[in-house]
């Protein structure tokens, strides 16, 4: 998955920078969107994100998931980028889109409809120093970046909220060693569905 740089006005884009506000709900960051991978109990999407980078090192994924504090659990991430996996770079972004697709399977009610408040306006991060996953104000008060996450939530957006195609189990990607605390990550399903079926 390849994506160039783009320029947005601000006045035509739903924008977020944090997990403060209407959208904050958008951010990868924001607390309340609880997954479970493997029977793992991750906090935030950018856990589970983070933890992808590292699979062939169950001891720093356990150190970043069970952080706390979610920005002390990216922090962490970074020391360690010497073991990131060699191919993250070429698949980062599609790491990052099955991340979005486990948040919304198992938060569905509640990530859904912070999805469909931004209606079909454009979703912008925007960040003072990041244009890969984020957009940056230039001089001329635009917008400008990648903007690589927003681009994914509307594709989320378009795939699953606008087509109104629920998504309650999510596949592992067709990657190797993708990995969790050792073993390989198995579909993802919403617990509440799971706990249906054994008592259906």
């Amino acid at each position: 998955m390849k994506i160039s740089e783009r320029v947005y006005q601000p006045t035509e884009v739903v924008a977020f920078s944090s997990t403060k506000g209407e959208f904050g709900g958008l951010s990868n960051m924001a607390p309340g969107f609880v997954i479970r991978v493997n029977d793992v109990i991750i906090p935030t999407a950018e856990a589970l994100y983070q933890a992808c980078r590292y699979p062939l090192f169950p001891e720093i994924q356990k150190e970043i998931i069970e952080q706390h504090s979610l920005m002390t659990a990216k922090m962490i991430s970074r020391k360690y980028l010497d073991k990131t996996r060699q191919d993250w770079e070429s698949i980062k972004y599609d790491v990052m889109y099955w991340v979005l697709q486990v948040k919304l399977s198992q938060n569905y009610e509640k990530f859904s409809k912070v999805l469909m408040d931004t209606r079909n306006s454009p979703i912008v991060e925007v960040s003072k120093k990041d244009k890969d996953w984020a957009a940056m104000r230039d001089q001329d008060k635009t917008l400008r970046g990648r903007n690589a996450l927003g681009r994914l939530l509307m594709k989320l957006r378009e795939e699953h909220i606008f087509n109104q195609n629920p998504i309650s189990c999510v596949a592992p990607l067709p990657i190797t060693g993708f990995l969790l605390y050792g073993s390989a990550i198995e579909t993802v399903c919403d617990p509440a569905l799971e706990f249906e079926e054994e008592f259906a």
